[in-house]
């Protein structure tokens, strides 16, 4: 076994390589840019090297400066965790030939399976099912919109190199074939260094399913069940779950000795991940396979109890697998949700910034939450934008789900933009909630664009107690009043109103212990119990005896009530107050139609227009880099440009003007 190990990552995932490694009793050595000075993996670690600047082509991608590291400081083996080198066979040739051991598969492995065109044709030797597709090297735009329309329309253009839903597009017109080519190819070149790109047949509505494979270095090669991972947007994951609620037994044993086979077929020795595409008839279709560990690890290592980490340590040690196939046993089920610096309302757009607040669930047996930053961690514009992994256990599909949501309901970021209130909606949307889900999913239930939740109305109802009980405790400490917490003496009869988007909504509330009454409108009364004080973040406590847990805050004109994905800004009223506001002139917010505003923090890669052009609504107007992700920004509507503020390579704030419009 090894005495020290290398982790040559950041973030969340090298924060969970270094508790694998403790556990183990492994000394480990971080590696940072000059943005991630300070940063949580770096102070966990028992080493700390820096390598280079921010920008990950000059340090977490620089090959040399990770052997000098380990050469430095004595590790004996590296840690890829996943991105970055993790997959890259020069790195794993060069760490051989130091005398340094790679926590991955063999480069030989790598080359065959890591590169998306190679292992597709392998696969398809090999009698594998594949999809139809061009494997070869595609010239140019023009080579590819023909090759495209061979294939067929809609197509699929993807990164060789590729992962995490970079350098993908989906193509379903010549044109779009012509601009997704663009765009993937820049996105490859930029994240991998590998500009190619394949084309291959995309397929309606797919479910797409992975195999968890363990090799070892003697010829042994297990898998460990299959996570459902369809819920994507811009074919970057979401939502994954183990096990998948759409497989029968024999669906999943035949994808499992599947991805078997094509692991043995390339002597694959340490733990990897092979996809599919899975049709509605259960049908599959090898996708490609991954040789790395996957950000959605967890839900394997939850439903499985094998650390898949300390696996991989003890194969590159090359100890022979302890763990048998008649030894996998899937217990319960495990569902992860990824939350992102990125604001939902925005159309996703990246945010970057620094986290002022960062709080979730306790982790337990049930809830586990990977991560890589802490309050006052700043997000960069340089990185993937992942704050957190969370992730919940439950005996059954249900029980994960509301773990999890309850969870999501706990959680409170503040400082930058996240997706947290998206996450809760998509966990309880009826249809996630039946399984009745494809990698179309978010695309055909939010078609215009995420605006935000609107709750039930019964669940709105009880946002609306909440709120009441809050407010009530609020006015009571306000006005130094002593004894029991219930309606202020102060209040002019029971009648109260509450106001929600502009509407008012009749209160009928009466005092009782632990809590208040509070009948909406002509409804039955809800019974609202909870020890909640003035000043806590969280509510807890219980609606008619359910539990509810929302995040909670003081507004100047009411309390704002955070729940189920919702964020509810109720004003609490006596009738009187409610009749002078009616009478209060609104403000209304400035005009900025003339304009076209930076959404995010980024780099200007084009400008598609120049002063005095018209345009048409939808027409390409510029395309603004962050996070390694590249943003078309549109035309809302017909017009014409007064001026253009902006240059290709200017680096630009949020809100910052790129283009007047006359």
């Amino acid at each position: 076994m090894f005495d020290k190990i290398l982790i040559a990552n950041r973030g969340e995932i090298a924060c969970r390589v270094i508790k694998t490694c403790r556990r183990l009793g492994i000394k480990t050595v971080a590696v940072y840019s000059d943005a991630d000075d300070g940063a949580l993996h770096m102070r966990m670690a028992d080493e700390a090297v820096h390598i280079g600047a921010a920008a990950a082509a000059e340090s977490y991608l620089v090959i040399e400066k990770i052997v000098a590291a380990c050469k430095a400081t004595g590790a004996q083996a590296v840690h890829p965790g996943y991105g970055f080198l993790s997959e890259n066979r020069k790195f794993a040739a060069a760490l051989k030939e130091a005398g340094i051991a790679f926590i991955g598969p063999n480069p030989d492995a790598i080359y065959a399976m890591g590169d998306k065109i190679e292992s597709k044709k392998l696969a398809k030797q090999a009698g594998v099912s594949t999809v139809p597709g061009y494997l070869g090297a595609i010239g140019g735009t023009d080579e590819a919109v023909k090759i495209a329309t061979e294939i067929g329309f809609p197509v699929m253009i993807k990164a060789s190199a590729g992962g995490g839903g970079k350098g993908m597009r989906i193509a379903r017109s010549a044109d779009e074939v012509a601009q997704g080519f663009s765009s993937a190819t820049n996105e490859a070149k930029n994240s991998f260094g590998d500009d190619r790109v394949f084309i291959e047949k995309y397929i309606e509505q797919p479910r797409h399913i992975e195999i968890q494979v363990l090799g070892d270095k003697h010829g042994n090669v297990i898998y460990l069940g299959e996570r459902e991972c369809s819920i994507q947007r811009r074919h970057q994951k979401v939502v994954e779950e183990a096990p998948s609620s759409f497989l029968d037994e024999a669906t999943r044993k035949a994808m499992g000795e599947q991805a078997v086979a094509l692991s043995k077929t390339v002597n694959y020795d340490s733990a990897g991940t092979v996809e599919f595409i899975v049709g509605p008839d259960r049908s599959f279709y090898f996708l490609e396979m991954n040789t790395r560990l996957q950000v959605e690890h967890p839900v394997t290592e939850l439903i499985t109890g094998i650390d898949l980490v300390e696996q991989m340590i003890r194969v590159a040690a090359n100890e022979k697998l302890a763990i048998k196939q008649d030894d996998v046993k899937l217990d319960g089920w495990a569902v992860e949700v990824r939350i992102y610096a990125e604001d939902p309302v925005r159309g996703f757009l990246p945010s970057t910034g620094r986290l002022a607040r960062w709080r979730t669930a306790e982790e337990s047996k049930v809830i586990r939450n990977d991560t890589g930053v802490v309050e006052g961690s700043e997000i960069s514009m340089f990185y993937d934008p992942m704050i957190s992994k969370l992730c919940s256990w439950g005996k059954d599909r249900a029980q994960a789900i509301e773990t999890l949501s309850a969870a999501l309901d706990e959680t409170w970021i503040a400082g930058i933009g996240h997706n947290v209130n998206f996450l809760s909606a998509v966990l309880d949307h009826p249809r996630f909630r039946s399984g009745d889900i494809s990698t179309n999913f978010i695309a055909e239930e939010w078609p215009n664009g995420y605006a935000g939740t609107v709750l039930p109305e019964e669940r709105q109802n009880s946002a609306l107690a909440v709120a009441t009980l809050i407010h009530i405790r609020n006015e009571l400490r306000a006005r130094h009043l002593g004894g029991k917490l219930g309606l202020p003496e102060w209040v002019p009869g029971e009648e109260w109103i509450a106001i929600l988007n502009k509407r008012e909504y009749k209160l009928s509330v009466s005092d009782a212990e632990g809590g208040c009454d509070v009948k909406v409108g002509k409804g039955k009364a809800l019974k609202v119990r909870s020890g909640w004080k003035p000043g806590e973040p969280f509510f807890r406590g219980t609606v008619n005896g359910a539990t509810v847990v929302a995040r909670v805050s003081a507004r100047p004109d009411g309390v704002r009530v955070v729940h189920g994905g919702a964020e509810l800004d109720v004003a609490v009223r006596t009738p009187r107050a409610a009749e002078l506001a009616r009478l209060m002139p609104e403000k209304l917010p400035p005009d900025m139609s003339k304009y076209l505003l930076c959404p995010m923090p980024g780099l200007v890669v084009s400008i598609a227009v120049a002063d005095g052009e018209a345009v048409k609504a939808g027409q390409a107007l510029a395309v603004v880099e962050a996070m390694k992700m590249e943003n078309v920004l549109r035309a809302e509507r017909d017009g014409t440009v007064k001026k253009v503020n902006a240059k290709k390579g200017d680096s630009l704030a949020v809100d910052q003007v790129i283009l007047e419009f006359a």
